[in-house]
């Protein structure tokens, strides 16, 4: 397979350079969780392998809990998905991102986003970009929920439907919430 170069945000993809493949390329997406606090160390620790290089993938609510000036990749969002294609000749992100992707992590994985997943909505460019994803590449997931939302049936449900797609799970550790709970 011919390697993609993909174009930042608002250029346009003539004008982007093409270099060869020589890095494993991860694709993280972030979700509404107040986990996501935490996707600037998760992006510093990732940046520290030698030949990684990466790219988020952002949902509108995971914007509350970081600062997009403390990520120091590249970070697409729901903007990026609609700015940059204009014409039926135009690349379409999700898939742009889905082809460029060697490896793709959902950290954190809301209750809001697992459901759409496990039921097949796609309605953001980090949906867009799982419900196209490339079964034979891996996607590891990693839930972020209050322990109340965790327990709850549907969840177990919702994470055996991923694992179903074949999907891995990064299992959730017990400690002290941000809400002041202790669990999982």
């Amino acid at each position: 397979m011919e390697p993609i170069s993909l174009p930042e945000p608002g250029i346009p993809a003539g004008n982007s350079s093409s270099v060869a493949q020589e890095k494993f390329h991860v694709l993280v997406g972030v979700t509404g969780s107040v986990a996501a606090l935490k996707l600037p160390l998760l992006v510093a620790e990732l940046l520290k392998i030698p030949g990684l290089e990466v790219k988020v993938v952002t949902t509108e609510r995971a914007k509350h809990f970081y600062n997009a000036q403390e990520i120091p990749v590249t970070l697409y969002g729901d903007e990026e998905e609609w700015q940059l294609w204009k014409g039926r000749s135009d690349p379409v992100l999700h898939i742009e991102l889905r082809r460029w992707a060697d490896l793709m992590v959902v950290a954190p994985l809301d209750a809001n986003t697992l459901a759409k997943v496990a039921n097949g909505i796609c309605d953001n460019l980090l949906t867009c970009v799982i419900r196209a994803w490339d079964l034979s590449k891996p996607l590891l997931f990693c839930p972020a929920m209050n322990t109340a939302m965790w327990e709850h049936p549907i969840t177990a449900r919702q994470v055996e439907q991923l694992k179903g797609f074949g999907y891995t799970e990064i299992p959730c550790v017990v400690k002290k919430l941000v809400c002041g709970d202790e669990g999982q």
